[in-house]
């Protein structure tokens, strides 16, 4: 892993997507200290569809965080979400379609927030690997997906 993704994986966990500001490191190289560069990659109440959020869950979070690993010409099978969740996609590039057609193409270095509730898949159509970090606002037990088997894949 380079030490940008650790970085962007790191500042993501503690400050979610809009990272740190005004913070102050050490140079390496000479001891130099010099500003930590922070762009906001998204900030949004809807998905990459347009279609609204939902409200928190009432009760505890659970947050998890997962890293995909996509290889080239990998299809993701049809299945929707039940909390919401966004991402960074360090690697590659990712089409997500929705089952109404509907597609978003993801590419390295841009920010993702997944439709809740709302059958999708997702389909590595490049020629290298798809990373994709991805952050979940959950609760104990609930799936991060549910499957759809029985919607066949094109």
């Amino acid at each position: 892993m380079s030490k940008i993704t650790k970085w962007v994986l790191a500042a993501t966990l503690v400050c979610g997507i809009n990272v740190l500001t005004s913070c102050k490191t050490a140079n390496a190289g000479n001891g130099e200290a010099s500003k930590v560069v922070s762009t906001e990659l998204i900030r949004t109440s809807q998905s990459w569809d347009g279609v609204e959020l939902p409200d928190y869950f009432k009760g505890r979070p659970e947050l998890v965080a997962v890293k995909y690993v996509f290889p080239a010409g990998k299809k993701l099978g049809w299945h929707h979400h039940v909390a919401m969740n966004y991402g960074v996609l360090v690697q590659g590039e990712l089409t997500i379609i929705g089952q109404d057609g509907k597609e978003k193409v993801v590419h390295e270095g841009e920010a993702v927030v997944e439709m809740v509730g709302t059958i999708h898949h997702g389909e590595n159509r490049g020629k290298k690997d798809v990373i994709l970090y991805m952050f979940y606002l959950s609760q104990k037990d609930l799936p991060l997906a549910v499957q759809h088997p029985e919607i066949p894949m094109n």
